[in-house]
């Protein structure tokens, strides 16, 4: 983000009251990109975030309530070590050059994952981040780092399980609102419409609880080159379905 901004203003092909008050994304691409460009990996990564920064603006002016994006999986600890320090780094740079900015615009941020693997000095920054934020008004922006779908599910049934050893939950009183409060996203409402760019068909290990009933969008576009008009697109077809949730 930048102290300059432009509101941009609701394309007036899109109806306000059937815009999707939850959008995550999956950020697909960036090392492609890159390769596309002759340039380094990590060069993708960089200019990756500012296509983030610059949807969360967009979700903020256009009305979207909160924004999810898939930063770093449990799985992504198996590329290569330099791109990970890379990361890793990126992210501590990024939290502590933008909260300021994030706190002027209103964001409220919160991570989520198994954030205590992280390195220390990224752990701290994430602490500062959600701390600093947590009473802001503006867009619910959550970053999943370290994050993976089915060890998330597994924390939660490990830590109800301890509860029924304990005495204090009862078989009965195991329903989805209490399995959802013992999740990463404890508070937070579940996607409306899934974002994955670069053209790849699958979840990848994402919100998959959460997710149960959210329209999917896929687009060819690589993460690097989704710009507005992509988002634009992407809330023109999410638009034109008709959600049943499972009725008629």
């Amino acid at each position: 983000m930048t102290a300059k901004h432009t509101v941009l203003q609701l394309p007036a092909d899109l109806e306000r009251d059937k815009l999707p008050n939850h959008v995550a994304v999956i950020m697909d691409g960036n090392g492609r990109w890159a390769k596309r460009q002759g340039l380094p990996r990590i060069m993708g990564h960089r200019r990756g975030v500012d296509v983030l920064k610059d949807l969360l603006r967009c979700c903020r002016d256009w009305g979207v309530q909160a924004l999810t994006a898939y930063a770093f999986s449990t799985e992504n600890w198996g590329r290569p070590l330099e791109e990970v320090e890379f990361l890793m780094t990126l992210f501590e740079r990024v939290l502590r050059q933008e909260l300021r900015e994030m706190m002027r615009e209103n964001v409220r941020i919160k991570f989520v994952g198994n954030l205590g693997a992280l390195p220390r000095s990224l752990q701290a920054e994430i602490e500062r981040s959600m701390l600093e934020t947590q009473d802001n008004q503006g867009i619910s922006f959550t970053v999943a780092t370290n994050y993976g779908g089915r060890q998330e599910i597994l924390r939660a049934c490990r830590a109800i399980a301890a509860q029924v050893q304990q005495g204090a939950v009862q078989l009965e009183d195991i329903d989805e609102s209490l399995f959802e409060r013992h999740l990463y996203t404890a508070g937070i409402s579940d996607p409306d419409l899934l974002i994955r760019t670069s053209g790849e068909m699958r979840l990848s290990n994402f919100l998959l609880w959460q997710m149960a009933y959210s329209e999917i969008y896929v687009t060819d576009t690589l993460w690097p080159d989704f710009d507005r008009h992509a988002f634009h697109q992407a809330l023109t077809a999410y638009q034109q379905r008709e959600r049943r949730f499972g009725k008629v």
